[in-house]
């Protein structure tokens, strides 16, 4: 028999981060692949558009220097984490608020002692939670630089405020301390609502709960509502206690872009569009067929799930981001500010060009901000009054530079949620991505170990069986 013209071990379809990741591992295994992806670019949701200089994320999803998988991933290992300033900036009551994860205090008196210190400590002097955070970030291997203007923040913050007064601080930091040392076993194995039901149990104040966590789990989670599995809500808080919060250096396609760069050459194409998938072979629109051993669907779920109509289709979390620039930066230094009172549709917002300079022209101010679910009819004069009351400030000389809506950005975890969905689903067809695990990229690029795994036990793979050929070119009817 003649040997199939076009041939691999494995066929991904989608060059998402899962796609990706699961390509260099297998990669790195000795199994020759081949990334097929419909758009004419890698990356999927994790884009970054350029605008006269400017670097504009169309979803942002917050990254957190907790998460295991960005410093266990293959390919990650030059990703540059840009921290916000430590906790979050809460805007309640016509004030900032600043309040921090005391991850490590051994009490709830070292707790309260951090969340009233960092109002005032000076940021990057050794000793200083900023510092120590900081430190520790660099200490699980990532390369954290220091947050630019975090002083004018730090300024503007003040102790108390949304979250209640000096008992209920305690309170709050000693939950957060406890919940950072928490195994994650534990954490899944607890009752599951719907987050919002369940924060009423945390026995905390209301005070606290409505000022703080809801808008932080909302910010976390992309979840306006709470309806996520309450089990997904306690992993984002251990997230957020345990680490810093982050933004990839240059704009969030820095991590599809330095997976792909360590592939070798012709691993990926683009605007390939798949029609078919089998075990052994992927049909495409504009190549016709390439034959392999095993099919790993990288996809988002409702594209999985055209594939292969058994799948179940997510509900989605919808995400708009409105980018503006100013030439004189609001007084919050790179802190991710919140509304505590949750009076208008920005769920979260940041000067971002303070936590990463790279994202804009120098002398230029970009302030990102994020709105969860449906966004209201008069977009821009909504966001733009909103933005005017968190910052303090007049945003009618703002310039918008970007309004990005992705409909389906997120996938819902509503409950019961599992958070390891199977990724074989019988021998040579495989599925990854956030619609398998937890909505994050830390749930896709766990969930494409999970694949990767899996292949490479089917397959028996200590080495590739035969060599990538290039893309073919279309055949004809």
């Amino acid at each position: 028999m003649l040997e199939p013209a076009y041939q691999a071990d494995v066929v991904i379809v989608g060059a998402g981060v899962a796609g990706l990741s699961a390509a260099h591992r297998l990669t790195s295994a000795g199994v020759t692949v081949t990334v097929l992806e419909a758009a004419p670019w890698a990356g999927g949701r994790m884009s970054t558009e350029k605008v006269d200089g400017f670097r504009l994320d169309r979803i942002g999803q917050l990254l957190s220097t907790a998460y295991p998988e960005l410093r266990l991933a293959p390919g990650l290992d030059g990703l540059v984490l840009r921290p916000f300033a430590p906790g979050v900036l809460l805007h309640g009551d016509g004030r900032h608020h600043r309040v921090d994860a005391p991850a490590g205090a051994g009490s709830a008196r070292g707790a309260l002692h951090a969340v009233r210190a960092l109002a005032s400590a000076p940021r990057g002097v050794p000793g200083t939670r900023a510092a120590s955070a900081t430190g520790a970030a660099r200490r699980r291997g990532f390369r954290v630089l220091p947050g630019a203007g975090q002083g004018a923040g730090s300024r503007a913050a003040r102790a108390g405020g949304p979250i209640g007064g000096a008992v209920d601080q305690a309170r709050l930091g000693a939950a957060l301390t406890r919940l950072a040392n928490v195994p994650v076993e534990r954490l899944l194995a607890r009752p599951e609502l719907p987050a919002g039901q369940a924060l009423a149990a945390r026995g905390l104040p209301a005070r606290t709960i409505d000022g703080f966590l809801r808008p932080l789990l909302a910010a976390l989670l992309c979840d306006p509502a709470l309806t996520t599995s309450s089990r997904c809500a306690d992993l984002a808080l251990r997230a957020f206690a345990a680490g810093r919060l982050c933004v990839p250096e240059g704009g969030a396609e820095m991590l599809p872009e330095l997976l792909a760069r360590t592939l070798p050459e012709g691993t990926v194409h683009t605007g390939v569009r798949v029609t078919s998938v089998a075990t052994t072979s992927v049909t495409t629109a504009e190549h016709g067929e390439f034959r392999c051993r095993a099919v790993l669907l990288a996809t988002d779920g409702r594209t999985a799930a055209e594939l292969l109509p058994g799948l179940r289709v997510p509900d989605f979390h919808p995400v708009t981001v409105v980018h503006h620039t100013t030439d004189e930066p609001p007084r919050t230094g790179s802190a991710l500010l919140l509304d505590a009172d949750r009076g208008g549709p920005v769920a979260h917002t940041a000067v971002i060009s303070e936590v990463d300079p790279s994202r804009a022209p120098a002398g230029r101010v970009l302030v990102s901000s994020t709105v969860l679910g449906t966004p209201p009819p008069d977009l821009e004069t909504a966001v733009r009054t909103h933005l005017a009351r968190l910052y303090g400030t007049s945003t009618r000389a703002w310039e918008t530079l970007a309004v990005h809506h992705t409909r389906e950005a997120v996938p819902a975890m509503r409950p019961p949620h599992d958070l390891r969905r199977p990724v074989r689903l019988l021998a040579g067809l495989y599925v990854c991505g956030d619609h398998r695990d937890t909505s994050t990229v830390q749930g896709a690029l766990h969930s494409a170990h999970r694949a990767t795994t899996a292949i490479l036990k089917d397959l028996g793979a200590a080495g590739s069986m035969h060599r990538a050929d290039p893309t073919p070119t279309a055949q004809a009817a």
